[in-house]
C-alpha cells in the first residue's frame, strides 16, 4: 500500500484529495493535515465523511511526515511549501504539489505575478509540470510534481495539438474561461459569499490573473517560440467547473476533418480526455464530480478562426484528480486507479 499523507487536507481540493483517494485500492491515508482545524475530526469538518473518515487533523510537518509516507500532496495557498521544501523531504518522499510554487520555470515571472518572493527555487529545475496527458515520461521518474492549475490545464490541452502541429497563428489567441466558485477555496470572502455570486456573473484579473503566464509557458513550449495570450476569467454562480472557449487564427483552410485527426492523434487513447462528436460542445455538468475533459471545436469559415471548447472540474481534473494521476503515474499503477468515476448528473 501507497502511504499517503495530505498536507491542507480541510481546504476543497484537499477534501476532494481523501474522497479520491478514499476509493484507491492502493492508497491508505496516515495523514490528515490543517491549519485551521488542529484537533478536530476530520468528519466534523467534512460531515459528509461521517463514519468514513474519523481520523484527527494534524499540525503541519512535512519533514516528519516525509519520513512516515511514500507520498505528500500539498493543497496550500501559494509560496507555503516552498518555504518549507527541502533535500531531506524529497530524500523520503515524493511529493506532489497543488499550488503555483513550482509550475513556473522563470523565478522573476513567478515573483512578479504572485508579489511573492520564492524560498526555493533551486527545487523548480527538477519539479516536473504535472500535465499527465503531456509530460507523463517526466513524472514516471519525477520526486516533485507542480500540479497544473485548473484554468491552465483546460487552456492548455485544449489548444496544445494545435500549436504543436502549427495549426494556428500563435500570437492571435484568447482564451475566454468561466470558473464555479470552489476555484476560490473554502476561506470566506465577500465576492465569494451567495448573495453577491448568486444570479450574477463578472470577469476579474482582467490581463492580470496568475495563471496567464503558466498558460503562456506551456504552450510556448508547445510551438517553440514565446507567447503572449489575452486570458480573462470569470466567476460564474456554479459550484463546481471550469469552461473554457478559445479562439486563434488559422495558417490554412483546415477542414473539419483535418482538425479532428490532430486532435485523434493526440488524445485518441487519452483515457480522461472525450473529444466530442461534431456539433455537440461540452457543457460542465457532463463532467462534474469526474476527472474527465470534455473537448471539442468549430471552424468558422467566414474568419477562418478556430473555436476550442473544453470543460473540466476545477476541484478533480483541475487539482486533485489529476494529482492522483500523477501519483499513479509515479507509482507505476493503472492511471485511472480511483478515477473511475462516473460524472453525476443533474
Amino acid at each position: 500500500m501507497i502511504k499517503v499523507g495530505i498536507i491542507g487536507a480541510t481546504g476543497y481540493a484537499g477534501q476532494e484529495l481523501v474522497r479520491l483517494l478514499m476509493g484507491h485500492k492502493d492508497v491508505t491515508i496516515k495523514y490528515y493535515s490543517s491549519k485551521s482545524y488542529v484537533g478536530k475530526r476530520y468528519d466534523e469538518v467534512y460531515p459528509n465523511m461521517l463514519n468514513i473518515v474519523g481520523d484527527i487533523c494534524v499540525e503541519d510537518n512535512l519533514v516528519d511526515m516525509a519520513k512516515e509516507v511514500d507520498v505528500i500532496f500539498t493543497a496550500t495557498p501559494h509560496a507555503y511549501i516552498s518555504s518549507l521544501i527541502n533535500e531531506d523531504i524529497l530524500s523520503n518522499a515524493k511529493v506532489i504539489d497543488l499550488s503555483a510554487d513550482f509550475r513556473l520555470n522563470n523565478q522573476a515571472v513567478f515573483e512578479k505575478w504572485y508579489n511573492i518572493k520564492h524560498e526555493s527555487f533551486q527545487f523548480v529545475e527538477e519539479a516536473v509540470y504535472g500535465l499527465s496527458e503531456i509530460y507523463r515520461d517526466d513524472i514516471k521518474n519525477a520526486r516533485l510534481i507542480a500540479n497544473p492549475g485548473c484554468y491552465p490545464t483546460c487552456s492548455i490541452l485544449s489548444l496544445y495539438p494545435l500549436l504543436k502541429e502549427g495549426l494556428v497563428d500563435k500570437d492571435s489567441i484568447i482564451i475566454d474561461a468561466k470558473s464555479g466558485v470552489s476555484g476560490a477555496g473554502r476561506s470566506v470572502s465577500l465576492n465569494t459569499i451567495y448573495c453577491e455570486v448568486n444570479e450574477s456573473m463578472k470577469a476579474y484579473g482582467i490581463s492580470t490573473h496568475r495563471h496567464a503566464p503558466e498558460i503562456e509557458e506551456q504552450l510556448s513550449m508547445a510551438c517553440g517560440n514565446d507567447i503572449a495570450i489575452n486570458f480573462t476569467p470569470h466567476l460564474v454562480p456554479m459550484n463546481r467547473g471550469i469552461y473554457t472557449t478559445a479562439y486563434a487564427n488559422l495558417l490554412s483552410n483546415y477542414s473539419y476533418d483535418e482538425v479532428k485527426e490532430i486532435y485523434n492523434k493526440y488524445y485518441k487513447n487519452e483515457n480522461f480526455i472525450r473529444i466530442l462528436e461534431e456539433g455537440v460542445y461540452p457543457e460542465t455538468k457532463w463532467v462534474e464530480a469526474s476527472n474527465y475533459m470534455d473537448i471539442n471545436f468549430k471552424i468558422d469559415n467566414r474568419t477562418n478562426r478556430i473555436i476550442v471548447v473544453s470543460a473540466i472540474d476545477n476541484l478533480v481534473k483541475g487539482a486533485a484528480g489529476q494529482a492522483v494521476q500523477n501519483m499513479n503515474i509515479m507509482f507505476g499503477l493503472k492511471e485511472n486507479e480511483g478515477l473511475n468515476i462516473v460524472p453525476i448528473f443533474p
